[in-house]
């Protein structure tokens, strides 16, 4: 058992220089809430929405994984933002019931943040952690996925830490004591993330933490979050507090300061007492409107970023990405299982039982929300679905995302959430319909088009005098349709 005083040591070892500049990577303001609309981001000059549909977050730790084929297949496919775990967490083959899962290395391929030693006895292979030093390897290998990413223009969140979900997940973490050789974290895996009962590791946790800000400072492609669904685990609010501070403090002495997130919980909840320094607010399986409906006066980004756990349909997750960003939402990260290790081009055929879905079609579906949305000037938009009306489609939803007096965006989906999480279930329709869509119109000529949700092509167009509340017949559609509503120019 290691005495009070090495403890000490240890600490004042991980905290030593945490203020370290590293040279700059990129001249660019990393991402921001946009200062006009700070419900959406500003990157690289330009108003932006974070769509994809991406891997299990193993893309660093993996060292099976081939993260420069993954991310080029996310910029061909047009998508602009990933999830990556810091690796203070790893998962065991089987865990959730994923095939081929990326967050659980096979044995000796897991790369964590803390070095090795010559001791062995590591509970997942190979030799145990030292807390008190880094990996050149892992901070290596995390810079080159940021650097890679940022030359495809993709933005990378960055999730510092996760809850033991079960004593497996404990047993494997490097913070477990029985991992590590500095004889800290021996304690219940509900007390991990806790301020008082941390068994020692709430200065490890603060030093990851000054690390990998210091380490990734430069680049402008990153923002941070606190822990992965902290509501599982016993994780608690001073403790997210506590290292969002350190993440401001940190950059406090650093040229670039990066966006912190928070996850908040599973589909909807209201945010109460929010740490100041936090600007994007993430839910997991959202339920839009709600979502972002409860949120919506804290004026910063809301997020969905993961999904799952409702089948493995393209349909289901098209329909939550387009519902949430039509919502008023501005971060949408589907949980893709077609990305693995040896096939990071998205090309894995996952079995039926797998909790979620992902696959090219879908992530060729989410470039066209992506393009549909950033053809508006969606900075001067607000989720209004007062302009609807009529009702939506029978035992479905109908959303507007409205630019007053100019522009509509507007989404019709059959599918209508249940109200339970991994229980969408698409309305029984018997054949293709045609909605009429009732919809209060401001006076002036409006050109509308029919947008096909999967092809992404122009279905049907018209010509319609507002000033009053019009009827517009969509096309026939099997599960969703988008409409496009512009003022027309005047002579035009």
């Amino acid at each position: 058992m290691w005495t009070l005083h090495a403890v000490l040591l240890i600490a004042f070892v991980l905290s030593a220089n945490p203020h370290a500049v590293p040279p700059a990577q990129s001249a660019a303001a990393p991402i921001a809430l946009h200062p006009d609309n700070p419900h959406y981001f500003v990157w690289r000059g330009r108003p932006t929405i974070l769509i994809t549909s991406g891997e299990h977050y193993g893309a660093v730790m993996n060292l099976d994984f081939d993260y420069r084929t993954y991310l080029d297949t996310l910029a061909a496919d047009g998508l602009n933002y990933t999830r990556v775990f810091s690796g203070a967490y790893v998962e065991p083959q089987g865990a959730f019931n994923i095939a081929r899962n990326t967050l659980a290395p096979p044995a000796g391929r897991f790369l964590a943040p803390w070095s090795r030693t010559t001791q062995p006895g590591y509970q997942g292979g190979g030799n145990k952690f030292d807390l008190a030093a880094w990996s050149p390897e892992y901070f290596t290998r995390l810079k080159d996925l940021v650097a890679y990413a940022s030359t495809k223009g993709v933005v990378v969140e960055i999730t510092l830490f996760c809850p033991m979900y079960e004593e497996v997940q404990w047993t494997l973490s490097p913070m477990n004591a029985s991992n590590n050789v500095n004889g800290v974290g021996a304690i219940a895996r509900n007390d991990v993330y806790t301020l008082d009962k941390n068994g020692g590791l709430l200065n490890v946790q603060e030093a990851l933490t000054r690390k990998i800000v210091t380490e990734l400072n430069g680049f402008d492609n990153v923002f941070y979050e606190i822990c992965n669904e902290p509501y599982f685990g016993g994780v608690t609010t001073p403790w997210q507090h506590r290292i969002a501070d350190v993440i401001v403090d940190t950059e406090q002495q650093l040229p670039a300061k990066h966006l912190i997130a928070q996850n908040i919980a599973n589909k909807s909840a209201t945010v109460t007492a929010p740490h100041p320094s936090v600007s994007i607010f993430n839910f997991h399986y959202a339920s839009p409107p709600e979502t972002v409906r409860l949120n919506y006066g804290l004026n910063k980004v809301i997020g969905d970023d993961e999904t799952g756990f409702a089948g493995t349909s393209d349909a289901t997750y098209r329909g939550e990405a387009w519902d949430f960003v039509i919502a008023g939402g501005a971060l949408f990260n589907n949980l893709d299982y077609s990305f693995v290790a040896g096939q990071e081009d998205g090309s894995f055929t996952y079995p039926a039982s797998q909790p979620g879905g992902g696959s090219a079609a879908l992530r060729r579906q989410l470039k066209i929300l992506k393009d549909f949305i950033s053809a508006f000037d969606f900075v001067r938009m607000t989720p209004d679905d007062s302009v609807i009306a009529g009702s939506a489609p029978s035992g479905g939803s109908a959303r507007a995302l409205v630019e007053p007096g100019r522009a509509m965006a507007i989404y019709l989906r059959k599918t209508a959430p249940s109200g339970k999480l991994g229980n969408k279930v698409p309305v029984t329709v018997a054949a293709p319909l045609s909605t009429h869509l009732q919809l209060a119109l401001p006076e002036g000529e409006w050109e509308a088009e029919w947008l096909d949700t999967k092809s992404g092509s122009v279905v049907g167009r018209e010509r319609v005098t507002g000033g009053a509340t019009r009827t517009l017949s969509s096309p026939v559609y099997d599960e969703d349709i988008a409409l496009r509503l512009r003022k027309a120019q005047p002579g035009k």
